[in-house]
């Protein structure tokens, strides 16, 4: 890249940082030569006086993780997540908290020192105050008047990941009394000397602050006793354990103090019994010594895991954690993930609470050695606030309890950016994420969750280890080992283009131009004598199907995706010449990857030539009229094949069985896409409930996959929200920016349907009904706003006021 090229970049990034709230005293500051140590637990306090009501706020930010108390109480856990070299300052309330006289604040905080698709590698710190008014009570880095350091030791250092893509599992060693640190000032801890840290960058919170309900479970499934001391015949072992390097970082197997993941194996459910009957408040559960019970959420939930424990003598607690039953049973590691938090208690009572937000519906408490009571569990939720004001009804209770899973899949995966999943990695994954964004839209009203999405790839100068001009396939994150997914940052663009068109932050978009320009010029030197991408590197990802086999040497798909992208720039930034552009490559496609039937996949490179394969897929087909290489006029034979004889049914037909089958991430989605642009509303009904219902009615929420084989609460595919709001309400395109609201009334097969979208400036509401032959629809929306109506339906349609 040329200098002129990189200090464009640059200055775009400074020109675009917001300012955020000061820190006028704090100090970042960490135990002296540790900040670089891996997974080390630090605890900080301070001590001032105030009074109940007082107007007085804590305002803080951290590496790698922290969990803030007041008096005692659980406060709050951040930051949000920034791009490298940035940390968003968090801001929470302790008015409510006070107590007359002294109060205590405490913050724990990890510091992960390990690359991950969920947080970043960077060295460890606090930089936290206590403010009121003018005054500041106490600051870190400041003597007096600081915050006293120490070490937590419960939490046990030298332990495996806790999957490839997250750090640490959490092992506790634990004594009565261990955390009257967190309430009073007079309870001893071994102080350490702290060291002030290099100068940070910091960056508003902006998006909102969760709430942290605490949810009990609903039931109890089953009791019994645990069979120990089995040695099983093939011992699980991930890549998060036995393939640590200086590339992935971690304690090497051989330096672990504990292998829950091993020990765990070595255990198994010996009987069981069923248990009935709802989990009242406040239950104890009383658990012998080797013995189990499982209790079940009700709905698949993401949070901290807590319990208050009684045990008269030194026993071992582990909260076994997953998503679904399997035979019965909670699998700890069934997602490739250690599904785990082992606690060592010595006689005593304890109120136990995770550190880190993990997934589950079903908890599994599990003692090994003594006995002890367990009572009042819970799970604190960790999710996105914003999306209870929305609202949809209709005649068919199973669209309800779609949309109800939908939210539910939102709200867990937005709390700070888009993940793909609370579980398994946390990770700001892009295409994912532009399905995602369309739901934020739709629940909370506002871009502010994508405007930090969008800012955390905009202010770093670079991204290590990728090659000039690539953008990470999720982010924040570390790919030290240099794996990225290309069309994933062409995904990047065409999110980028929809997101201008929601918000109307030009300023954004253009501040990442000479980033896309960068990403544009990354994928010249793969573009062959016919201008198509051929031979594309690192891990080139369609969809989790047979399709992702077909990516050599010319894959088609990709090509499709590449077209819409350069569309997208010409609009974005007024460059006609690759609106041609892509016009053109659209036509290449066409006469290269058509076969007559279907669109095939890939072109292989023989003897120098290329030789169109015979690989065809289900989900090529939805690229291609995904972005308009073909369409329901230009191919209408294949369009009526893909709309009456694939769908959630061909499983059971075999219908074009050499065509491989899509899978909900992404060419099911897509299909969706597709029956919604080419108004088939009736179609998307059934099929909604054909591809969903069933993960719904199972965990509350809904899954990357068609099977549990992997993640049961997926963000992308809470879409089926903006899905019923368009194309079942009616509420087609609702545009803030330039305050026109677009309805059109489809052939639906329900009796009726009513919702609420929040706007910026208030809400869109609609409800429509049939009576006889005649649809009665109501809209409204603040004021400003232009409301046209298309009628699409067999009915004659009547507004009423």
């Amino acid at each position: 890249m040329s200098t002129c090229c990189t200090l464009l970049m640059i200055c775009a990034a400074v020109c675009a940082a917001p300012s955020a709230p000061e820190l006028t005293e704090a100090k970042p500051v960490w135990p002296e030569g540790r900040e670089t140590e891996m997974n080390l637990s630090a605890g900080f306090r301070a001590v001032f006086e105030a009074n109940p009501g007082d107007a007085v706020t804590l305002r803080l930010t951290a590496s790698t993780l922290y969990r803030a108390y007041i008096n005692g109480e659980f406060l709050g856990h951040g930051p949000a997540r920034a791009g490298h070299g940035y940390y968003r300052i968090d801001e929470w309330d302790l008015a409510p908290h006070l107590r007359t006289g002294r109060n205590v604040v405490a913050v724990e905080v990890a510091g992960y020192n390990v690359n991950s698709y969920y947080l970043l590698d960077q060295p460890a710190f606090l930089q936290a105050e206590v403010v009121s008014g003018s005054a500041i009570l106490a600051a870190t880095g400041r003597e007096p008047g600081g915050f006293e350091a120490h070490i937590i030791r419960e939490r046990v250092q030298k332990v495996q990941r806790f999957s490839f893509q997250r750090p640490f599992i959490e092992v506790y060693r634990l004594t009565p009394g261990w955390d009257t640190w967190r309430k009073s000032s007079a309870a001893p801890v071994e102080p350490i000397a702290c060291a002030v840290q290099s100068a940070k960058r910091y960056l508003p919170r902006r998006v909102s602050y969760p709430t942290f309900v605490e949810r009990p479970p609903l039931r109890s499934v089953a009791r019994g006793a645990m069979e120990i001391g089995l040695e099983p015949e093939h011992l699980w072992k991930d890549r998060s354990l036995v393939k640590i390097t200086p590339e992935f970082k971690g304690y090497p197997e051989s330096e672990l103090e504990i292998v829950p993941s091993i020990e765990l194996q070595k255990v198994r459910t010996g009987t069981s019994e069923p248990v009935t009957g709802p989990y009242e408040p406040g239950k104890v559960v009383k658990l012998a010594g080797n013995a189990f019970e499982i209790l079940d959420l009700g709905t698949n939930l993401s949070g901290f895991i807590g319990a208050t424990v009684e045990c008269t003598e030194p026993t071992r607690l582990f909260f076994l954690f997953d998503e679904v039953l399997t035979n019965g049973d909670v699998d700890f590691k069934r997602l490739g993930c250690v599904g785990a938090v082992s606690y060592e208690l010595q006689p005593g009572t304890y109120h136990l609470e995770s550190f880190e937000p993990y997934t589950l519906r079903y908890l599994k408490l599990v003692t090994l050695g003594g006995a002890c009571t367990v009572s009042s569990a819970y799970l604190r939720e960790y999710v996105n606030p914003d999306v209870w004001t929305a609202q949809f009804a209709c005649s068919d209770a199973r669209l309800n309890r779609l949309f109800d899973a939908g939210r539910e899949t939102f709200a867990q995966n937005a709390v700070d950016v888009f993940m793909d999943c609370p579980s398994r990695e946390r990770a700001g994954w892009l295409c994912d994420s532009l399905f995602t964004s369309r739901v934020a839209l739709d629940l909370g009203g506002t871009t502010v969750v994508e405007k930090n999405f969008f800012e955390n790839f905009l202010l770093p100068e670079s991204f290590a280890y990728l090659p000039e001009g690539m953008l990470p396939m999720c982010y924040p994150s570390d790919h030290n080992d240099g794996v990225f997914i290309p069309n994933w940052a062409l995904w990047f663009v065409i999110q980028l283009e929809e997101y201008l068109q929601r918000s109307g932050d030009q300023e954004t978009v253009d501040a990442l131009k000479p980033k896309v320009m960068a990403l544009l010029k990354y994928f010249e030197r793969f573009k062959n004598e016919d201008g198509l991408l051929e031979k594309l590197e690192s891990w080139v990802f369609v969809e989790w199907s047979k399709a992702n086999e077909f990516v050599q040497d010319v894959n088609y798909p990709s090509n499709m995706l590449y077209a819409g992208v350069l569309g997208a720039i010409g609009r974005m930034y007024e460059m006609p010449d690759l609106t041609a552009e892509s016009e053109r490559l659209r036509d290449v496609i066409r006469k290269q990857s058509y076969d007559g039937a279907f669109f095939v996949d890939n072109a292989l490179r023989k003897n120098g030539k290329l030789e169109v394969t015979q690989n065809r897929s289900e989900v090529c087909q939805y690229f291609a009229f995904f972005f308009d290489v073909a369409t329901p006029e230009s191919h209408p034979e294949l369009w009526q094949k893909l709309c009456s004889q694939f769908g959630p049914d061909r499983k059971d037909t075999g219908a074009f069985s050499d065509v491989h089958m899509a899978n909900s991430f992404i060419g099911n989605m897509l299909r969706f896409e597709l029956l919604s642009r080419f108004a088939k509303g009736s179609q998307i009904l059934p099929e909604s409930i054909g591809y969903l219902l069933f993960m719904a009615d199972r965990t509350g929420t809904l899954w990357e996959n068609t099977t549990e084989v992997a993640s049961c609460n997926h963000g992308f595919a809470s879409h089926i929200v903006h899905t019923l709001y368009r194309d079942v309400l009616g509420l087609y395109s609702v545009d803030s920016v330039g305050k026109r609201i677009q309805v059109r009334l489809l052939d639906i097969p329900l009796d009726w349907c009513e919702g609420r979208k929040p706007l910026p400036d208030g809400a869109a509401t609609m409800r429509w009904w049939k009576v006889g032959n005649t649809v009665h629809y109501r809209v409204e929306a603040p004021s400003g706003y232009a409301i046209s109506v298309e009628n699409l339906t067999s009915k004659e349609i009547v507004r009423e006021p």
